[in-house]
């Protein structure tokens, strides 16, 4: 085993390759009208074997070493534990922030629209990401024996309905959308999604370890932690509304108090620590807990000091953890590129043509109603969990889980661009995007 010392500075040379890499890539990007965390997922690939490992294998497997062999035993390298654990505390504090930015009076206006959107974005995806995934298994190959052809059709389902809501809650920060009607549902019906790919998920992991006991304490214990959350949480939280930026007890902590600060993170990490262990995962429960935390200068604090740090030093371990893990070369092959190019077809059409015409049909224009559509699918950060639980539980095979990491970089990088073509086209007829949806342009008119 390295010694400690060992480790730790190697670590701290993977963060700095890492955060490099994406500054790099950043200003490309940015031309191609993507948003930061984009370029961070994609940093994560090319660090991989699929590209590093490709052009000069030898760097790669000395930077980011995946197995130590000690004697005759082989175990999961250290530094690929702490950029793991480290991946995995960005995610929990980025999805906290991602709640704790949640409008929830827009939601509250929108309810039906989203609702039913949601609804079109669950269904769809469910039975053409069903039929796909029994006959993935009939194929062969992409699945573990494990996995039954219904198994392997719910499997596939959450992965082809799940929108990340940490990743859009990116986008629609970043393209000006937050406090509007657009930004606001889809954020909505991406958590919803969301949570039902979990279900789905945490049903198919149950029953292939053979035990339905861990599907009913998954969904019960899932239930039963939202309900806590918003009837008791919520008021008791509602206590720690009671600072302001000029309170006396900030105690060197930039500004925020650490009475108030402690608390918040003791909630945070429980809930995670709770929804783990029923088996919804860390990730949703950290969103719950920001969504009931009270709005005020405090929340408002917080997320100032934390986001930055969140999201450009924690949050990219969790990226090269699932670069590491995507391998190209599993799918080279003619039979692997065509299934690949049928997962990517079906995951595309069903959330964009399914959320898209919900939304026209809820009254939504065509404008708006086609941005609904090209932001759900917007997977990156929550597919890639997704795929990294199916792997570790032993579900898929590592060819399906690079044709579905694949399919998720391509939909995420399309999802923002696409939006864009919309919304600029809406601001050509002199409107634009609003808390109550389109709404005339005034900054165009004046001009």
């Amino acid at each position: 085993m390295p010694p400690l010392l060992t480790i730790t500075y190697h670590f701290f040379l993977q963060i700095v390759v890492i955060l490099a890499t994406y500054r790099l890539l950043w200003p490309l990007f940015r031309r191609l009208g993507q948003v930061q965390v984009v370029a961070i997922m994609v940093a994560g690939f090319l660090l991989g074997p699929s590209v590093l490992g490709w052009l000069w294998p030898a760097a790669q497997h000395w930077l980011f070493p995946t197995k130590l062999t000690i004697g005759a035993e082989t175990i999961t390298h250290p530094n690929l534990v702490a950029i793991y654990v480290v991946g995995q505390l960005g995610l929990v504090l980025y999805m906290f922030l991602v709640g704790s930015s949640f409008k929830l009076d827009i939601l509250g206006a929108h309810t039906r629209q989203a609702g039913a959107t949601s609804a079109a974005g669950i269904a769809v995806p469910l039975v053409l990401g069903g039929v796909l995934g029994w006959w993935m298994v009939d194929s062969g190959g992409y699945f573990t024996d494990k996995v039954a052809h219904w198994q392997g059709g719910l499997f596939v389902a959450a992965a082809v309905a799940i929108t990340a809501f940490p990743m859009l809650a990116w986008i629609v920060s970043d393209s000006g959308l937050l406090n509007t009607r657009l930004g606001t549902m889809s954020l909505s019906c991406a958590a919803v999604d969301d949570a039902c790919s979990w279900v789905l998920l945490a049903t198919v992991v149950a029953t292939a370890k053979g035990s339905l006991l861990g599907a009913v304490v998954a969904v019960g214990g899932g239930l039963l932690y939202l309900l806590f959350m918003v009837y008791l949480g919520r008021p008791l939280l509602a206590r720690l509304e009671t600072w302001t930026p000029r309170s006396a007890d900030t105690e060197r902590t930039g500004g925020l108090p650490v009475a108030q600060l402690s608390i918040i993170l003791l909630v945070v990490l429980t809930a995670s620590w709770f929804t783990d262990l029923v088996g919804i995962y860390s990730v949703f429960g950290a969103f719950v807990a920001g969504l009931v935390m009270p709005r005020g200068a405090l929340l408002d604090a917080v997320r100032e000091r934390f986001e930055p740090l969140t999201a450009y030093l924690l949050l990219p371990g969790f990226f090269i953890y699932s670069g590491l893990n995507t391998q190209l070369t599993l799918i080279l092959d003619g039979s692997t590129l065509l299934m690949a190019a049928i997962v990517l077809l079906v995951s595309f059409a069903a959330k964009f043509g399914a959320v898209g015409l919900a939304a026209r049909w809820q009254g939504m224009s065509w404008y708006e109603a086609g941005s609904m559509g090209a932001l759900a699918n917007a997977r990156g950060l929550m597919e890639l969990i997704l795929l990294n639980i199916g792997l570790e539980a032993g579900l898929i095979s590592g060819k399906l889980y690079t044709i579905l990491a694949v399919m998720t970089i391509i939909t995420t990088f399309v999802a923002t661009p696409l939006q864009r073509l919309f919304e600029r086209r809406l601001r050509r007829t002199g409107a634009r995007f609003g808390p109550t949806g389109v709404q005339p342009d005034r900054e165009a008119s004046q001009a």
